[in-house]
């Protein structure tokens, strides 16, 4: 029955095909990034921090660094000319975040602003700069970490979990629209992954993991074709749950449990 199909054609065998990490400098990214290394991907990492980028390099002989900062739309364009000229890419990750912890007693519009920057507004630099020659190719998968923050409103996260939220969207919608074109699409929702950007959290994260083992979670959601990539799922499945509680419960159950 062909509701019962993958979302994706399954991507299992990585040897020899071309993957572009956007955001590899530490975390999810540079943890995907070795996963595919490892499985005979030819990894390209993107990041703002060269010396990062470099240093994978070293210790991934056959992979490649271009330098980014996906906030800067010309320079997206000038990146991805830069790709292009290896030839077009079977998998585009865009893992670049910024998360700090914010509440609306303490609002702080220019952070609000960063986090929309790199959080969205970078994914939509990429599909400007990536997507015409990607539709004309009429193949390659675009996946889009986001975050179970985006599911609904929680404390702490005022200023990343719109963002996230926008992202998610995004990647349903450019589902729909790309299918016909041969382009895969999905989207990444990690619960909490001890990464740079989690370290300074002074809340109790359950269901922490580490970022290979998220690695690992994403490269098991593509070799099974999904659109949704969510994990741990001890975790996420409740974060599931609370996106479709009514509301006079969602809003009772988190002041009791979390503020």
């Amino acid at each position: 029955m062909a509701w019962l199909k993958p979302f994706n054609p399954p991507i299992t065998d990585w040897r020899g095909k071309s993957v572009w990490v956007i955001g590899a400098s530490s975390g999810i990214g540079r943890a995907t990034a070795a996963a595919l290394h490892a499985r005979g991907a030819r990894v390209t990492v993107s990041a703002r921090n060269a010396q990062a980028l470099h240093d994978f390099v070293a210790e991934h002989p056959g992979s490649a660094a271009l330098p980014l900062d996906s906030t800067d739309a010309q320079a997206m364009h000038q990146c991805v000319r830069s790709l292009l000229e290896l030839g077009l890419p079977d998998c585009v990750l865009y893992c670049a975040g910024h998360y700090r912890a914010m509440r609306a007693h303490a609002l702080d519009v220019p952070e609000m602003l960063r986090h929309l920057q790199v959080n969205y507004q970078g994914a939509l630099y990429l599909l400007d700069a990536l997507l015409p020659a990607l539709r004309q190719r009429g193949s390659s998968h675009l996946a889009f970490v986001s975050s179970v923050a985006g599911y609904r409103g929680l404390p702490n996260s005022l200023a990343y979990g719109p963002t996230k939220a926008a992202l998610t969207n995004l990647a349903e919608t450019l589902y729909l629209d790309l299918q016909a074109d041969g382009i895969g699409v999905s989207v990444i929702n990690p619960g909490f992954v001890d990464t740079p950007a989690t370290a300074g959290n002074t809340f109790r994260m359950p269901g922490l993991i580490t970022s290979a083992q998220a690695a690992q979670a994403i490269l098991d959601g593509w070799a099974s074709g999904k659109f949704e990539i969510h994990f741990p799922k001890r975790f996420t499945v409740w974060m599931k749950a609370l996106r479709s509680m009514p509301n006079r419960w969602y809003f009772f159950l988190v002041r009791k449990t979390v503020l």
